[in-house]
């Protein structure tokens, strides 16, 4: 093929809207030498037959993020890149029936406010004047987000397109990747029409990204979780009084989104376009009679509209319109979905140098942000924002291919679903449980899953509510409120101990792993024989990952950190790992009991000859009720306690134990309050990279003097030359009946300072506590400050940099 490219830098597998988008913004930060292959012509697959919205609503902060970013984008990209879109920003109505609803409303509302965009809460007369063709008797009010609107799918990829050409990028349209190879460093990229050697490559495939991952399962890579729905849309014929209202008022109507019923109405033309999201969905492509094409470009699926039945009527009752006017056409095409509906933006689990930016259910309102995020990752490493909510390592094993099924019919079916703090979703559970799992359920425990493992978030009485019914509400108290403060008193005044199944678990050795640690860590290590908490920078300074390192020997150590942080922590370790060195994933094979109270020293000594007389923060080998185990001298519910880390197979025998000494089984929500008590950090919440550790308030585990050259030390320097600009705080909230969710904002006067990481009831203190972030001025002990939860405004005063619990840990060191 003439002048066909044999070498490039990046090189993007698949040509939709956000492929296109990765190029544009690839060749924005000055990588022009890239090039996308596409099998068809651009767009031929989810993006062509997409509906095109293009909401900034998102309750997850970061999703809301790149949603932003792409409405400011497609508002500008047409004069800049030269190229015509049709872009309609007719502003949208969210319908609420509830007041839970219109509280998720609040939230958002205060979370698009704090990233400077504004949305209003609706009166019921509010939502009549705005959209006059519709019924509101039975609602409760709404939300009204005036830059939403709809775009041509096709223009913009195409704008996309023109912008990266015209950079210098390389478009291959009719060019199908075959598969892909690697050659010392580089990877090979087999065509039809030649090979291309790159340095980076990106699975950008659409619905067909987890058939392109199968060709990295040799070079390291695994099954890409998702999966793929049929998702319909609508068109009607013309209706004459929409014709009307539209020639009268200078543009089309607003979009309509009645949530609670799951579907969005949207002018088409001077017809409507209506697009439910159904319970009784339909997957595709997930059984042996239906499967996936070879080519299934510019295709759609018959139509299915019985299933559509219900939606149907009840927008026609809200609408009356609908009912009065035929439809022209039904579009039914597939839609790739991910195990939670986000994303995967980022690097590719096991392999290196390869990205995915693929399963975008809402591909075209968010692939201007997503184009951002990807040439991130490839050219600096790093996202401006934190992205862990859309990061491909937050699936781990469990993700399997039922698991995709299930969790992808349940997040399809409940799109528009409000995520309540204390609701469990039922699909894809049980994949991954402890050894003594029967046992936890069979004394009550109400179970949650956390990367894939089961654990009891409380333990229920006979009679409590444990229906799913009783989480949906935003509220403190429910039926795990009593219980919740019983096991709390338990680890307060007895001892309470709690199964935690899969802490992620790494052991690392050989001649040299203490200084490469002390290369990546931005502290100091421990003694032998003493474990510390580890805080490894990026090279702006923000808090990357937090892991404890338990040291064994002069260069032997077991690092554990979060569950969920499992894939995310050892790529990062792996990929910086020295010659010579060993590391091992033991996630799997063993688990740990935590036994905490001022009685445990007394119930663990009748069960063990461990010397439980060691400090704080020391560890040594033990055998506790016979079993052979790891005792280590630390507790996360701030009291004295311990830590007992056996194999799976061990773990029962020590549980009956531990049970027989007369400890109370305790859930995750008891263990969640005590840590807000001690202001313990939670990763992902309160440590994130959208925080330097200076910020994070994490100075004691920083030692700019040492002489390794950590990641971020630079940064940090400079930073602590002229102190950080935002610092964490612990608050007192004078919340109500609610306590402060993700991401609330905090008011002093009438600006925005800073926002809740971690918000929740302490019942030891008997008050509702936030751990976050504010202006560093402001974060002096004593200060009056307001957050808003749901719309109103609470008086907070910022607490003391120490725990609001035993605030001089002697009960923790007794």
């Amino acid at each position: 093929m003439e002048n066909f490219p044999t070498t490039a830098r990046v090189v993007i597998i698949g040509g939709g809207v956000v492929g296109a988008s990765s190029l544009y913004h690839l060749a924005q930060a000055g990588w022009t030498d890239c090039v996308l292959l596409e099998k068809n012509e651009l767009t031929a697959g989810s993006t062509w037959h997409a509906a095109g919205n293009i909401p900034t609503f998102s309750s997850n902060w970061t999703v809301m993020n790149m949603q932003r970013y792409s409405t400011d984008l497609y508002r500008q990209i047409a004069d800049k890149v030269d190229y015509p879109i049709n872009y309609n920003v007719t502003g949208s109505v969210r319908l609420a029936h509830s007041t839970e609803r219109m509280q998720e409303f609040e939230h958002v509302r205060s979370m698009a406010r704090a990233q400077g965009m504004s949305m209003d809460i609706m009166s019921v007369d509010d939502l009549k004047a705005a959209y006059p063709f519709m019924e509101t008797h039975d609602l409760t009010g709404g939300l009204w987000d005036p830059v939403d609107g709809d775009m041509d799918p096709a223009q913009i990829t195409q704008a996309f397109a023109k912008g990266a050409r015209d950079a210098g990028g390389r478009i291959l349209r009719f060019t199908p990747a075959t598969g892909v190879s690697r050659d010392a460093d580089e990877w090979i990229v087999h065509t039809e029409k030649g090979d291309i050697r790159c340095e980076f490559i990106v699975n950008a495939a659409g619905y067909y990204a987890q058939n392109v991952g199968e060709w990295f399962r040799p070079h390291g890579g695994r099954q890409v979780p998702m999966m793929v729905m049929s998702h319909q849309y609508m068109l009607t014929d013309e209706i004459s009084e929409v014709a009307e209202w539209t020639k009268d008022n200078g543009g089309k109507l607003p979009l309509l989104r009645d949530v609670d019923s799951s579907y969005y109405l949207r002018q088409e033309k001077t017809g409507l376009n209506l697009g439910p999201y159904e319970r009784n969905c339909k997957a595709h492509w997930v059984t042996p009679d239906d499967p996936m094409p070879d080519d299934f470009s510019f295709q759609l699926y018959p139509d299915d509209l019985d299933r559509l039945e219900w939606y149907i009527e009840d927008a026609m009752a809200r609408v009356p319109l609908l009912a009065q006017t035929g439809i022209s056409k039904v579009i039914n095409g597939p839609i790739p979905y991910s195990p939670d509906g986000n994303p995967l933006i980022g690097p590719m689990p096991g392999v290196p140098n390869a990205f995915e930016t693929c399963v975008y259910t809402f591909g075209i309102a968010q692939a201007g942000g997503a184009g951002k995020i990807l040439a991130e990752w490839i050219t600096e490493g790093q996202t401006e924002w934190d992205c862990w909510s859309l990061d491909p390592r937050r699936f781990t094993a469990h993700a399997d291919m039922d698991y995709c099924i299930q969790k992808g019919m349940q997040v399809y079916g409940h799109e528009y679903a409000i995520h309540f703090p204390h609701q469990e979703w039922p699909a894809g559970r049980d994949k991954k449980l402890s050894s003594i799992d029967a046992k936890i359920r069979e004394m009550g425990g109400v179970m949650g899953a956390y990367n894939g493992w089961e654990r009891a978030n409380w333990f229920a009485n006979d009679g409590d509510d444990t229906l799913a019914a009783a989480t949906q509400t935003w509220l403190r108290d429910g039926p795990w409120a009593e219980r919740v403060r019983e096991e709390c008193e338990a680890v307060q005044n007895g001892v309470g101990v709690l199964d935690l199944p899969g802490f992620s678990r790494f052991a690392l050795s050989g001649d040299g792993a203490a200084e490469w640690l002390r290369s990546l860590i931005a502290g100091p290590l421990p003694k032998v024989g003493r474990m510390t908490l580890g805080y490894f920078p990026d090279s702006r300074g923000r808090i990357l990952t937090e892991m404890s390192i338990i040291r064994h020997a002069k260069d032997e150590f077991t690092l554990i950190t979060a569950a969920v942080a499992q894939w995310h922590d050892y790529e990062y370790l792996k990929a910086h790992l020295a010659a010579g060195l060993s590391l091992t994933d033991q996630t799997d094979q063993m688990s740990t009991l935590i036994i905490s109270g001022p009685k445990s020293r007394d119930l663990l000594s009748r069960l063990t000859d461990a010397d439980l007389t060691m400090p704080w923060l020391t560890h040594q080998k033990a055998t506790v009720a016979g079993a052979v185990c790891h005792l280590l001298r630390v507790s996360y519910a701030g009291e004295l306690g311990w830590e007992v880390h056996a194999t799976m197979a061990d773990i029962p025998a020590i549980y009956d134990a531990v049970l027989k000494g007369e400890a109370k089984p305790i859930g995750m929500y008891a263990l969640g309050s005590l840590r807000l008590e001690k202001g313990y950090r939670a990763w992902k919440q309160d440590l994130s990279t959208d925080y330097t550790l200076f910020e994070g308030g994490l100075d004691r585990f920083v030692r700019l003097e040492k002489p390794q050259d950590f990641p971020g030390k630079a940064a940090l320097k400079a930073e602590q030359d002229t102190g950080p600009k935002r610092r964490f705080v612990t608050l007192i909230i004078d919340a109500g009946d609610y306590d402060a969710p993700h991401m609330a904002p905090i008011w002093h006067g009438d600006q925005i300072v800073g926002e809740v990481t971690s918000g929740g009831w302490g019942y030891r203190i008997n008050a509702s506590i936030g751990l976050g972030m504010v202006r560093a001025d402001l974060a002096t002990p004593g200060t009056a400050l307001e957050v808003e939860i749901f719309g109103h405004k609470h008086k907070v005063t910022v607490q003391p940099d120490a725990p609001l619990w035993d605030p001089e840990n002697s009960r923790l060191k007794a």
